[in-house]
């Protein structure tokens, strides 16, 4: 198979990008690679050029803190920021999965949602501060878009949404302990664990699956 991958230098882009690689071709889109895909003309032109037997998508504006940054609260969110993250996570993600149907007659559309996308991000969480109100709502509305395509663009094309929790990386070690005792598994994800359900979603053996939220998060959205 040929699969695009958006986001493909980013945290879970990156090792799907290298497990996928293993059995299919990968064509990479990703900011750092020189790829606005805010820019609606370059992405008209790329999908144009390139067409592909899937599109996953794990491009987006995130709003990680460096650790010694502390994060500030809703009321500090400015509206440009607030923008910001829809004309990335929305925006932007509406013209890809449209230029990506467009171009191929046949196909599968994975979108990554985030678990906070389905309940409010928690405020205990984060020693007074707030996750951006703007990433959330983002995410949500991921979901919603992933339902409208799926209805729009069946049958030729099937879309799902992955909505991950968090997944440990460089996270300081207070942080990853809280968030571990607020989740029934009892601790963070990790980055490998999403590839196999990925690689269901982009093949034949997901060919009756579409419109559907797959919530990979340890239990978080349980409580």
């Amino acid at each position: 198979m040929k699969i695009v991958i958006t986001g493909s230098e980013g945290l879970l882009g990156k090792e799907i990008s290298k497990y996928l690689a293993k059995t299919n071709k990968i064509l990479k889109l990703d900011l750092t690679l020189g790829h606005d895909l805010t820019d609606e003309t370059f992405v008209q032109k790329w999908f144009r050029q390139n067409k592909a037997d899937a599109l996953v998508n794990c491009f987006a504006l995130n709003d990680h803190v460096e650790k010694n940054q502390k994060r500030g609260t809703l009321f500090d969110v400015t509206l440009e920021s607030f923008s910001k993250f829809m004309d990335v996570n929305l925006v932007a993600l509406f013209s890809v999965c449209r230029e990506y149907a467009r171009n191929n007659k046949n196909g599968s559309i994975v979108n990554f949602s985030a678990s906070t996308g389905i309940v409010s991000a928690r405020p205990d969480l984060y020693d007074g501060g707030h996750k951006h109100v703007g990433y959330s709502v983002s995410k949500a509305g991921v979901i919603n878009m992933t339902k409208f395509l799926s209805t729009h663009l069946a049958p030729e094309i099937r879309v799902n949404c992955v909505a991950p929790g968090g997944v440990e990386f460089d996270q300081d070690t207070k942080f990853i302990k809280k968030y571990a005792n607020l989740t029934p598994l009892k601790r963070m994800m990790k980055k490998t664990e999403l590839n196999g359900l990925v690689e269901y979603l982009v093949g034949s053996k997901s060919s009756y699956v579409t419109g559907a939220t797959f919530v990979i998060d340890g239990g978080w959205t349980t409580w």
